[in-house]
This record gives structure tokens, C-alpha cells and sequence, in this order.
């Protein structure tokens, strides 16, 4: 029997997971918070040396993530992600998804997460959709993923194209097609759009079509980043400085 995954708590929850012996899961560097001692956690490169290069490449992660096995017999560990937020947890298998960058939690052992060259070569100019290389799930099992604040689903349908600021996405439904825009105005050339962006503070966008479900987040990384350092004050560096801190708690 698989691992299981449960969330306990309403509030910022804890991941909570199930593991009969010989099973494991893996999940992202310093996620774990409690495991029974039936339970061994060790670092390991999900996927080779390549893969890791490139999860790296794409969320700037650990080149390692962690392993949790059951190896003396059956147990129970809860993991947290690194910013304050809620998760989900994600059936795979029919339904495949594309996660945002800091999105992953954890996995069952028969999903992988694998970096792939975005398709979306302009989602690969802008924005927090991984650059260059995006994460893809694949195998069957679950997948765990964290947003900044509260998660909400949406599902597209045909005909009814869904528009979402790019620094709420947290995942999306891999059969969907997706664009990604400086404004959602209909008015055709990059410089209208850029000057419409500017004006109305809307920032990046992606554009999803298709069938399929987007997990959305109700805070904004970034912009929640830069509120803090307006408040903060911000200087070039020396004492006083908040950017190196805010940078390694963002």
C-alpha cells in the first residue's frame, strides 16, 4: 500500500504523511518537521545529476531533496513548506501538472517531477513560470503543492478562457494551453500593452485555455515582498539594509 498524504489543520496546515515499511516519499530540502523513528530521512538527487541541475536551475533549489523511508517498519512524519501558505494535495495520473516556481512539497515515490524545456518560449522571457525550464509531473500517484496564502481552484473550460496574474499561479493542468502577456488589454503591440500594464499596475499575466483545472493562490509573492520593503526602507547595503534579509525569507 502507498503512502498517504492528509493535511492537518485550517490554518497554514501541516502535511501530514503515512508510510507502510519499504515505502517512501521524497519532498523538497528542509520540509521536514516530525518523523517516528521506524523512519530514516537521507539527501538524494531526484532523477541523476542533470535532472537536479536543472530543478535547480529552474526554482534555484537544493540540488538535493530529501528522502523519507519507511525502513524498519510503518510511520508517520509531517513536513511544512518553506513560506507561510496553504498546500494541496494533487491526484496524478490522468491528469498531469506544470507547478509554479517554489510550488513542489512532496511526492509520492511513482510521481517524478521533472524539469523540462518550456514550450512557452515567452513565458520563458517573463515571469514566475520557471524561466527556461518548468516542472512537470509524471507516473501516477500525488503530488503536494504550496501558494502564498489561501488556495482556491478554477476550472477552464472551452470557450471560457480564464486570465490570472502570473504571481498567483501556483499549478496548472498540463493539457491546458497557456500564453503569458504584459496586459490584458485587447489592443494590439507590445508598447500599447506595456504602457496599459504600467497604468493599471496589472503586471504579467497568463492566459489559459483549454480543459482543465488552475490552482491559484490569494497572496502574491512578489508584490508582498516589495510592500515589506517600502515599509522596511530599502538602502544599497551597510546596516539598516533589509534586502539581503527579505531576499532569504522570500
Amino acid at each position: 500500500m502507498a503512502a498517504t498524504f492528509s493535511l492537518i489543520g485550517t490554518i497554514e496546515p501541516f502535511l501530514h504523511c503515512n508510510l507502510k515499511k519499504g515505502d517512501s516519499i521524497y519532498c523538497e530540502a528542509n520540509a521536514m518537521v516530525m518523523m517516528e523513528t521506524n523512519l530514516e530521512l537521507k539527501g538524494k538527487l531526484q532523477g541523476g545529476i542533470m535532472q537536479s541541475l536543472m530543478r535547480r536551475f529552474a526554482n534555484d533549489e537544493s540540488l538535493f531533496q530529501q528522502e523519507i523511508e519507511a525502513v524498519h517498519g510503518e510511520g508517520d512524519c509531517l513536513l511544512a513548506p518553506t513560506l507561510d501558505g496553504d498546500m494541496q494535495i494533487l491526484d496524478v495520473g490522468a491528469n498531469q501538472y506544470t507547478l509554479s516556481d517554489g510550488a513542489f512539497v512532496a511526492a509520492s515515490r511513482s510521481v517524478e517531477v521533472r524539469a523540462n524545456i518550456q514550450r512557452n518560449l515567452g513565458g520563458a522571457v517573463f515571469g514566475d513560470t520557471g524561466g527556461f525550464v518548468i516542472m512537470q509531473t509524471h507516473g501516477t500517484g500525488q503530488v503536494v503543492v504550496s501558494g502564498f496564502g489561501s488556495l482556491f481552484e478554477i476550472d477552464v473550460e472551452p470557450g471560457k478562457d480564464v486570465i490570472i496574474d502570473n504571481g498567483h499561479v501556483v499549478c496548472w493542468d498540463s493539457r491546458l494551453d497557456y500564453s503569458l502577456s504584459v496586459s490584458t488589454s485587447k489592443k494590439k503591440g507590445f508598447m500599447s500593452n506595456i504602457i496599459n500594464s504600467v497604468t493599471s499596475g496589472e503586471g504579467m499575466v497568463l492566459k489559459f485555455s483549454g480543459q482543465g483545472k488552475v490552482v491559484i493562490c490569494s497572496r502574491n509573492r512578489d508584490s508582498y515582498k516589495g510592500w515589506i520593503q517600502s515599509v522596511l526602507g530599502t538602502n544599497s547595503g551597510g546596516r539598516g539594509s533589509s534586502g539581503g534579509f527579505l531576499d532569504q525569507i522570500m
